[in-house]
């Protein structure tokens, strides 16, 4: 009987979960802005991607349009459909709310920063998380809204999308753009990163465990968990999980039967189940500002889903990543 032999940083993870729980302090500190810290690790990530990109494989991967049309309609079509599936079942008003919450997290794009370094700490197809991790976030502009706008009553403020602008700008765009220059005028940074890739590799796994521990520790902190009753917040937690796992096996399922290779399968089951956290705050407060049902409750699934996708995607992530091809 082979032993089960449990990956460290699966442990890691635990263990990060476990501090932000008895330890929270550090995502409220006065002197260290975990924010930052986070936030400045993410560029970096994308600047090392620059350095390690080859603009053969950018080319190539821009032309693979199959790709590219899965993973969006993995996540601006498939996800809301699976939630309206469920609408006849939901028979009360407390239900109903954590039904339209969860209608929100399916209209809401991809996330970008995480869902690259997943690819990346997969051994996926980076360069095609990259452009339609960025392209989910533009498109999702439009189609969330229009969604959302089939069961609510649409706020007439004006959408407040700076952040989400710079942050694109500045934590994946620029940095990126400026790996790619150096790596092309300077072969020396492209071979170093090559050389150097375990160390690469662990800088991207201490980003994410800050990420999960920051995300957990404000969510200790702020309560969510306490949003909704006890049987409501399993509906979540429930729905959360089971939502994942229908979408990345149906994705994986599309993959096979399109014969994308195993990269190409990492990025579309890894780019299409991810939701933005980001995208989720800002849209919430247009959309759900002067409604009846609290952003909170509105924010539940999305901040659980974004937490558990994490999670999940990380000990996915660093099994196929152990591969041996």
């Amino acid at each position: 009987m082979k032993k089960l032999k449990l990956d460290s940083f699966v442990l890691l993870l635990f263990v990060a979960v476990a501090l932000s729980y008895f330890f929270p302090q550090l995502a409220y500190s006065n002197y260290i802005n975990l924010n930052t810290v986070i936030s400045v690790g993410i560029t970096l990530i994308f600047f090392f991607y620059g350095l390690k990109l080859s603009f053969e494989d950018i080319k190539r991967d821009l032309r693979n349009w199959k790709l590219h049309i899965v993973i969006q309609l993995s996540t601006f079509l498939l996800f809301p459909l699976l939630v309206v599936a469920f609408k006849p079942f939901v028979f009360s008003a407390d239900k109903e709310s954590i039904w339209l919450a969860f209608m929100f997290l399916a209209a809401l794009p991809s996330t970008v920063s995480s869902s690259v370094v997943m690819v990346s700490l997969a051994r996926g197809n980076v360069p095609a998380s990259i452009f339609n991790a960025t392209i989910s976030g533009l498109i999702g502009i439009i189609i969330t809204p229009l969604w959302m706008g089939l069961f609510i009553e649409q706020s007439a403020a004006d959408f407040h999308l700076g952040p989400i602008y710079i942050k694109l700008v500045t934590e994946i765009l620029l940095p990126v753009g400026l790996g790619l220059l150096l790596q092309h005028y300077f072969s020396y940074f492209h071979r170093f990163t090559l050389k150097y890739a375990i160390l690469f590799n662990g800088f991207d796994k201490t980003v994410i465990l800050l990420i999960v521990y920051n995300s957990f520790a404000k969510s200790f902190v702020d309560r969510i968990f306490s949003s909704v009753d006890a049987w409501g917040f399993m509906i979540v937690v429930l729905g959360s999980v089971a939502i994942f796992f229908v979408v990345y096996e149906i994705t994986g399922y599309v993959s096979k039967r399109l014969k994308f290779n195993l990269p190409d399968t990492i990025a579309v089951q890894f780019n299409g189940t991810k939701k933005s956290l980001l995208h989720g705050t800002v849209f919430s407060k247009v959309l759900f500002g002067a409604g009846a049902v609290p952003i909170g409750i509105i924010l539940l699934p999305i901040m659980i889903y974004h937490t558990l996708q994490i999670f999940i995607v990380s000990i996915i992530a660093t099994k196929k990543g152990a591969r041996d091809d």
